[in-house]
């Protein structure tokens, strides 16, 4: 391999050290894509990932809520009532006026 190559690996792993010192670090969207399952073991392990355009953050990694809300089917039974003809079929004409 190209020292180069290995330089700038060691380079990222010495970022995700000091990363888990600090919590939060800042990476690009290329770098991102090219570390992405590093940066997601980083996020396992509670840290945040800022992912950034041109030096400004656009997106965030970071670990989900501890309490997730469960979802539960058939939540809104009985809590939605819908008009009489509300599936009616229209006219075209008028709804293009404006008139429905």
């Amino acid at each position: 391999m190209p020292s180069e190559f290995s330089l700038h690996g060691s380079w990222f792993l010495i970022s995700l050290y000091i990363m888990a010192i600090i919590k939060t670090v800042d990476v690009s969207i290329a770098e991102a894509k090219n570390r992405l399952p590093k940066l997601i073991r980083a996020v396992e392990n509670g840290e945040e990932v800022l992912i950034t355009r041109h030096g400004k953050p656009f997106a965030q990694i970071s670990a989900p809520p501890p309490n997730r809300r469960q979802v539960r089917l058939g939540g809104m039974k009985n809590r939605i009532e819908f008009l009489p003809g509300w599936d009616a079929p229209i006219d075209l004409d008028r709804f293009l006026e404006g008139d429905l």
